[in-house]
């Protein structure tokens, strides 16, 4: 693959990152979605802090600050952030003066109520929280913002109804914002396990318990192998099971009994339910963050080999799609045409899923192919719809064409941590001083 492209590729990654940045931290895009987003900004924030310039690590701390400025009195972290021109004092005593004047005519910032209940922006903003320490070692703004991670934490805790250990999580209310994944999802969990690691990291810097941390982590990461992996790489304790959560026996069964086994872990289980499918993005950050053991990673970058889903770009976001008829379909799936079969979130290729594709090939040691993905994945920033690397949102699942909006900050910020992954032949942004990794 042309190494000048994938260089071509870093320098523009970081300009779009760096003209993405505004008086509140990253914006989602340089043509769309100009607010702070929970998800996109913590993605963003990790290539960000792989930028030459220091400008970018100001960005990435507006964004946390932002988020963190408008966290609810439970602990919820907006989905999005972002400016209003309204004067509303009682909106400027949430969000607090851009200027730090006294309400008026100047625009202050806002939270966005479209997703409320979205899961993952707690879950991101811990993890975001977690590498502004690992790379900043900055322990006076850890000590500050340590109120604000342990009710993100509690907020969370919340969510498992059923005090199972596992996030409970609504329909569309994660990355997949259209979608219907549902109750254990395999994404908001693996991100639940880390998470709780990096809680458990920042107590340690900050001298405080630790171990009842990285204890939680490693039940979230027994459970979530118990209830979503189906094969000889990690058998059930059936006298555990039992004993400690008899409602799992009749939906394991009957997976079991219906599919035997699978090489990757399913992407939800519901009380009664199940889906058969590949979620890309849930698979590999099992690998990344370590929930998946090295057997596991192989079966799954194996798997995405096989059925093509790094074809025509890395990399597809679901296999194989949902077709109306099928019980996972939604009607929603119409709206704005998005999530017909290899659009969106039902197919579509997305540029940041592959910066986490090449990450994971990285981890597994595959280093050869990770060098052949990010080579295509530079590739694929650089179409766009009206210009060339336009850094787009995502593609269509078959043509490869771009298909959503241009300047994406979250497919910058991956593609710099895919370059760095390969060039270091290490994925170094999860790994803490100590030697701690979320692996």
């Amino acid at each position: 693959m042309d190494q000048g492209l994938i260089e071509r590729g870093r320098d523009i990654a970081e300009r779009i990152l760096l003209g993405n940045g505004s008086e509140l931290g990253i914006l989602g895009s340089s043509q769309a979605y100009k607010q702070v987003w929970a998800r996109d900004s913590m993605i963003s924030g990790m290539g960000l802090w792989l930028c030459k310039d220091d400008e970018a690590r100001q960005i990435h701390r507006r964004s946390l600050d932002s988020l963190r400025s408008l966290q609810s009195p439970l602990g919820k972290i907006a989905h999005n952030v972002g400016y209003s021109d309204v004067e509303d004092p009682a909106l400027v005593a949430i969000g607090g003066r851009l200027d730090g004047g006294e309400p008026g005519a100047q625009r202050h910032i806002v939270k966005d109520t479209t997703h409320a209940g979205c899961v993952d922006s707690n879950l991101w903003f811990i993890l975001g929280q977690y590498y502004h320490y690992r790379h900043g070692h900055d322990l006076g703004y850890l000590r500050e913002v340590w109120p604000s991670l342990e009710r993100s934490l509690l907020w969370l805790r919340y969510q498992d109804s059923n005090e199972c250990g596992l996030l409970e999580v609504h329909e569309a209310m994660d990355w997949a914002d259209l979608f219907s994944n549902r109750y254990n999802v395999l994404y908001d969990n693996v991100l639940y396990f880390a998470a709780w690691k990096a809680m458990g990291a920042l107590a340690d810097a900050l001298g405080y318990e630790s171990a009842s941390y990285f204890a939680t982590a490693d039940d979230i990461r027994r459970k979530v192998n118990a209830l979503l992996w189906y094969g000889p790489e990690s058998p059930k304790d059936w006298d555990w099971i039992n004993q400690e959560r008899k409602e799992w026996l009749y939906p394991i069964k009957r997976v079991e009994t219906e599919l035997v086994v699978r090489p990757f872990y399913l992407p939800y289980m519901g009380f009664r339910e199940y889906a058969d499918r590949f979620d890309t993005l849930g698979n590999l950050l099992a690998i990344v963050f370590g929930v998946a053991g090295p057997a596991q990673a192989n079966l799954i970058l194996d798997y995405i080999h096989k059925t093509g889903l790094n074809e025509p770009f890395p990399v597809r976001c679901v296999y194989p799609e949902i077709r109306p008829g099928e019980a996972d379909w939604r009607e929603y799936f119409r709206v704005r045409n998005l999530n017909i079969p290899h659009h969106y979130h039902n197919g579509g290729a997305w540029p940041f899923i592959g910066g986490f594709y090449v990450m994971a090939l990285v981890q597994a040691g595959r280093l050869d192919e990770a060098r052949y993905q990010l080579g295509k994945l530079a590739q694929m920033n650089s179409l766009g719809v009206k210009d060339e690397w336009e850094f787009n949102e995502w593609f269509h699942g078959q043509s490869g064409r771009p298909m959503g909006f241009a300047g994406q900050s979250w497919s910058a910020g991956m593609y710099l941590c895919a370059y760095d992954a390969v060039m270091n032949c290490a994925v170094p942004v999860f790994n803490a001083p100590s030697g701690w990794a979320l692996g």
